[in-house]
């Protein structure tokens, strides 16, 4: 068989086709493979596994492809030729040469080209030689099994404090408490998140008297750093906190932040039950609910009534308030009303701790959200970053505000930080997606969007963005098919934005006078659907009574992709300029 006659016959078989397809699989798996494997804290190893495999799949697809066809829907193998035709082992010889060389320019790529390692959500710099630890939830050991809030506090406060240390990297609390229950090895623990110690712990309370035990487990090899038991008052339990992040500190040789204590001073309080009002407020802050953040507001008033001096309280108590009032759509009184009380509580935690990075993040949160004091508010979020570099919170809401400043590298990078530090938190890998839509990469957005609800398959909030790329990737009915599994507000305004695009203006107009007929209508997802369908006067004036109702949800609207019709305009530009913000 001839050059020409090999080349028809591959084509007859389609070959060439298959080999094609298996690319774009490949291609695709990768992709795919790399996001995962940074978020899972998988060794790098991982991804030349990957491509080996699928570098060997290439040959074995040729050969396949050569002897089998599919016709409607079944395996047959593939009739032979009528003219001359290799034998012997010159043709599976040949197909494999095929498959070899068609592998070959990944290959390449990958093992000689450099720069194939770097992930394209790795943005920390992070160096594997870094001292890092998570800190797992503390078990409750109680004899009544009542102390789950407690156990779970001395662990947060202990991560808190390490988080301030300078040279060490502390996994944020979403990643480090997703194990909480689980019976898994320590050192499969670590690996996972990807740090070299895991401190786990235990509580036992009695009474007036509590007993920790702690210990530091070195994941490569599962021998212990430190460990230790302590025995003490519910009085002195900020003392116990101090001394076993000090212990921890010293075990694993970090220096610790120049003439700061483990604990700052301000986190402390003489009274026991204002403690245990504050852990309460923790624990239902941490189901992001509405009624949860209504439960957490009302624990975090009770501690400050026991204690008004309680900067953490106050810190907490803000950022309840500020979530209670974004989650829920409360008359426009009531919403000012909240707002202004959660600035008051952060300043006031402020003021009574200066070093507490809660503080900060709980203020910086609150004037960005609700008051568009972007000044201020970086001042203070990057404030508590430079307090507590690992502090996941503080770099995701220093990324959130860069990207409503417009500086979306700037905010990706963060964000990404934000991930790297605490892989499990679904909130960053939402932010993300968002912000990647932002910029038109609508695959990488999805897949960021589909890690989080792998995370927390609940979200409604995630669920519609991921639909918003399917309008933004011009795919209606994709969307439309989400929008009528929602509820709420989120359904009707859905509805009005994916009716329109598939031509159905009669159902899109009912869902937006749906939406606007609601008891207090959300003025910002109005004024989307409006710049959605092109309607520039309507969406600008919706935008304005967000702007006069302080709607928390006018700060996207730099780099909200559902505006870009507005961009054009004119009044898009001196609506910036009213909100203090820079110019496109």
């Amino acid at each position: 068989m001839d050059a020409a006659s090999l080349f028809a016959e591959l084509k007859r078989r389609r070959v060439f086709r298959v080999l094609v397809g298996y690319g774009i699989v490949s291609f695709a798996v990768l992709q795919v493979i790399e996001p995962i494997m940074h978020a899972l804290h998988l060794p790098d190893v991982t991804l030349t596994y990957v491509v080996l495999a699928l570098a060997v799949g290439f040959p074995l697809v040729v050969v396949l492809a050569w002897a089998f066809d599919i016709k409607e829907g079944r395996i047959e193998r593939t009739a032979p030729t009528a003219g001359p035709a290799l034998k012997g082992a010159r043709l599976p010889l040949l197909l494999v040469g095929i498959g070899i060389i068609a592998a070959a320019p990944g290959v390449i790529w990958y093992f000689v080209l450099p720069g194939h390692l770097k992930s394209a959500t790795d943005v920390s710099g992070t160096s594997a030689a870094t001292p890092s630890i998570a800190v797992l939830p503390f078990a409750d050991m109680s004899p009544g099994k009542d102390q789950e809030y407690f156990s779970d506090g001395i662990a947060e406060e202990i991560l808190n404090a390490l988080a301030q240390v300078e040279g060490l990297q502390v996994t944020g609390r979403t990643s480090s408490f997703s194990f909480k229950g689980k019976n898994e090895d320590l050192r499969e623990i670590g690996q996972k998140l990807g740090v070299g110690t895991v401190l786990e712990g235990s509580v036992r309370k009695a009474g007036n008297r509590v007993r920790i035990t702690a210990q530091v487990v070195k994941v490569a090899d599962g021998f212990h750093v430190w460990s230790q038991t302590y025995d003490r008052d519910l009085t002195d339990i900020f003392a116990v906190q101090d001394e076993i992040a000090k212990a921890v500190v010293a075990a694993l040789r970090v220096k610790l932040l120049p003439s700061q204590p483990a604990v700052p001073e301000g986190r402390r309080t003489a009274s026991t039950e204002a403690y245990t009002q504050f852990l309460f407020g923790r624990q239902f802050f941490n189901r992001h609910s509405p009624q949860d953040y209504k439960r957490s507001a009302e624990a975090y008033e009770r501690a400050i009534a026991l204690d008004p001096s309680y900067a953490p309280a106050h810190a907490g108590l803000g950022l309840a308030l500020g979530y209670l009032v974004n989650a829920s759509l409360s008359t426009e009184r009531n919403r000012i009303e909240g707002q202004q009380r959660a600035l008051a509580e952060s300043e006031r935690a402020v003021a009574l701790a200066p070093d507490l990075v809660e503080s900060y993040v709980a203020r910086g949160t609150t004037r960005m959200a609700f008051f568009w004091d972007w000044r201020g508010a970086q001042a203070d979020l990057e404030g508590a970053v430079a307090r507590a570099p690992g502090n996941a919170r503080a770099q995701f809401w220093l990324g959130h505000l860069l990207a409503v400043l417009g500086h979306m590298p700037e905010a990706m990078a963060a964000t990404r930080k934000a991930i790297d530090l605490d892989p499990i938190e679904s909130e960053a890998w939402d932010f993300l997606g968002r912000y990647l839509a932002a910029g038109g990469d609508l695959g990488r957005s999805r897949g960021a969007f589909e890690q989080s609800l792998r995370i927390a398959p609940e979200s409604i909030w995630t669920r519609r963005e991921l639909a918003f790329t399917y309008l933004l990737g011009k795919e209606p009915a994709v969307a439309l098919s989400s929008f009528e599994r929602q509820q709420g507000w989120v359904h009707l305004m859905g509805l009005a934005l994916a009716h329109h695009d598939l031509g159905h203006p009669k159902e899109s107009r009912k869902a937006l006078d749906d939406l606007i007929a609601l008891a207090d209508p959300p003025s910002y997802q109005v004024a989307q659907v409006f710049a959605w369908w092109g309607d520039r006067d309507h969406a600008f004036e919706w935008l304005e009574r967000c702007r006069a109702t302080r709607d928390a949800g006018v700060r996207y609207v730099k780099y909200d992709p559902l505006l870009r019709a507005l961009r054009g305009d004119a009044r898009f530009a001196a609506f910036l300029r009213k909100m203090n913000l820079p110019p496109d």
